[in-house]
């Protein structure tokens, strides 16, 4: 089916991203898995193509455009390459811009958002720690007042950019008060509040992009570099979190799409007892699984974006939306894996990666089980 959100502004914004992918980072791909991390050109040359601004407004240096099927359609193609893409530029794009344009300052914004546009400045987002992961309340890095500033004490894991991160927005405990009134969002600029950085995390999939732990150690980040009000960082995480799941889902399900395509093609090409393996009936029934699973997912979530678009994205939506997707998208590659036999466990072949690449899209962003205990309650 045609998909109808899109118009032609979204698809020619389309063909730009698609260029960026094929020229600046498909090259450099076993580089950025090698080093577990994207090299600074890469996001220079993302900046210069606009990738990195098109959503802040044009008197800070971008284009002005806050229609988010801009976003979506940017994460459907860095996905296509390799999830690691959409998750490292999508922090700066869909996670950390939407804290910086909505509760920052003019000061704040004109200091940050020059540099955020033009690629020159990556950004972080440090909510989980060790020992509190979906649970955020149950975080224990803390921000102490002390003149002009704050002292920020704790660790921070997992966090996506961390190891390059100029720019952090760190999530702590601040106040005594109730757990949903005791975090405040404080922004670290690394170049001037010197954070300890445990190196790119060896994780399962996803190697092209860095995922480290950060440490704090009575880090002083001055006053002006608070977003928003104290104690009501709980709050604003809550409020942009289904545009995060949104976001997933979207990415997800572009990932899913392009191992199926590979995995037709190829069932096209390899044989078995004489004949391509595509012309089993088995195959084919595997495949017509695979791609009805993914076309009405995608009608749910193309559904959601327009609703956000529109203003109208509730939360429990957003959590069907990555529940589904991330849900998807794993079991469509499992079985393209399989269609692939004994290659497919090879980290040569590409579908091998996407394997590895998808196992986390059901826990990062909000476990499945969170998902559907947010969409469980609401019944």
């Amino acid at each position: 089916m045609k998909r109808a959100v899109f118009g032609a502004d979204h698809e020619e914004y389309r063909g730009v991203v698609r260029e960026f992918v094929k020229r600046d980072l498909a090259p450099k791909v076993a580089d950025h898995r090698a080093a577990h991390s994207i090299d600074r050109q890469s996001w220079l040359r993302a900046g210069e193509q606009g990738l990195l601004g098109f959503f802040i407004p044009d008197e800070f240096g971008g284009a002005g455009y806050t229609d988010f099927r801009f976003n979506a359609v940017q994460g459907e193609e860095l996905a296509t390459l390799g999830y690691a893409y959409a998750s490292a530029f999508g922090i700066n794009t869909d996670i950390v811009a939407p804290y910086l344009l909505e509760l920052g300052t003019q000061e704040q914004k004109k200091r940050w958002l020059p540099d955020y546009a033009a690629g020159r400045t990556i950004a972080a987002m440090a909510i989980t720690e060790p020992g509190a992961g979906s649970d955020v309340l149950g975080i224990r890095t803390t921000a102490t007042r002390v003149d002009s500033g704050w002292l920020l004490s704790g660790a921070k894991t997992f966090i996506t950019n961390g190891s390059s991160a100029d720019l952090i927005v760190v999530a702590a405990k601040s106040e005594e008060a109730k757990p949903s009134r005791a975090i405040s969002l404080l922004v670290v600029e690394t170049a001037h509040s010197p954070v300890g950085r445990g190196g790119s995390l060896d994780k399962v999939g996803q190697t092209e992009a860095e995922t480290s732990e950060l440490f704090f150690d009575n880090v002083f980040v001055p006053a002006d570099n608070l977003l928003g009000e104290p104690g009501a960082g709980f709050g604003y995480m809550v409020e942009r979190l289904a545009q995060e799941r949104l976001s997933c889902a979207i990415a997800s399900l572009a990932h899913a799409r392009v191992a199926l395509d590979d995995t037709i093609s190829y069932s096209r090409q390899r044989s078995a007892f004489g004949q391509p393996i595509g012309d089993f009936q088995a195959t084919r029934f595997r495949l017509a699984d695979c791609q009805t699973m993914l076309d009405v997912t995608s009608a749910f979530v193309d559904e959601c974006l327009a609703a956000h678009v529109a203003g109208e994205l509730t939360p429990v939506d957003a959590a069907k939306a990555k529940l589904a997707a991330t849900e998807v998208q794993n079991k469509v590659i499992d079985h393209c894996l399989q269609l692939h036999g004994g290659y497919g466990y090879m980290r040569e072949y590409n579908i091998a990666r996407a394997w590895q690449d998808a196992r986390v899209t059901r826990i990062f962003g909000g476990t499945s089980e969170v998902m559907r205990e947010i969409i469980g309650r609401a019944l």
